[in-house]
């Protein structure tokens, strides 16, 4: 069983509702995210155009995080198919922050351990959807089985396909319908 992300790019419009609706969600201090969104810039006049991509922890198959952890804290929980964190074994080391390609887990310093996002597994627990899901305004997130997600959206395209993303044998677990302007020449802007 494998959960997964799935991030709409062509309903997106860059209002970081998700991201801030995470923050909320998890109390996090000023400058930490464990969910953001990331707006790109591509061509020039008379032809410009702008993407966003929301981004947080892949979930991933093969986690690079979980590898890279020497006391156990950061793991693949196989029944529920994601990956997640005990901030009780966590020694703040962050080999998994270096490890991780999509550069995901956040250092908390004031507890001095690390975060990223647990998928909202006590809201799921609940029969409720990961408060960023909830909160787009578009819809263009969601959250569950990966192969129901690849039944629901069938243009949608492993997150390793995007030209921006880094290669990785992680097997990450996000899917995404991109704009047709999407470049590996995009300006990223922060924005």
């Amino acid at each position: 069983m494998a959960k997964a992300f799935y991030f709409d790019m062509t309903s997106c419009i860059g209002c970081k509702a998700c991201q801030m609706a995470c923050k909320d969600k998890n109390d996090l201090a000023v400058g930490t995210l464990f969910r953001h969104i990331n707006g790109y810039e591509v061509g020039s006049y008379p032809t410009p155009g702008i993407y966003y991509m929301s981004a947080t922890c892949n979930h991933c198959g093969n986690p690079a995080c979980v590898a890279a952890c020497p006391v156990g804290a950061m793991y693949r929980d196989e029944e529920e198919g994601v990956v997640l964190h005990d901030d009780e074994l966590c020694d703040g080391c962050g080999n998994c922050i270096t490890a991780c390609p999509y550069a995901i887990p956040q250092m908390l310093e004031d507890k001095n351990i690390v975060g990223k996002c647990d998928s909202c597994i006590g809201i799921r627990k609940n029969g409720n959807q990961p408060q960023c899901v909830a909160a787009c305004p578009m819809r263009a997130l969601d959250f569950g089985e990966m192969s129901d997600l690849m039944k629901d959206h069938p243009d949608a395209v492993s997150i390793t396909e995007l030209p921006f993303m880094p290669e990785s044998e992680t097997v990450p677990a996000t899917l995404v319908t991109p704009k047709t302007i999407v470049s590996k020449d995009a300006t990223e802007k922060h924005f």
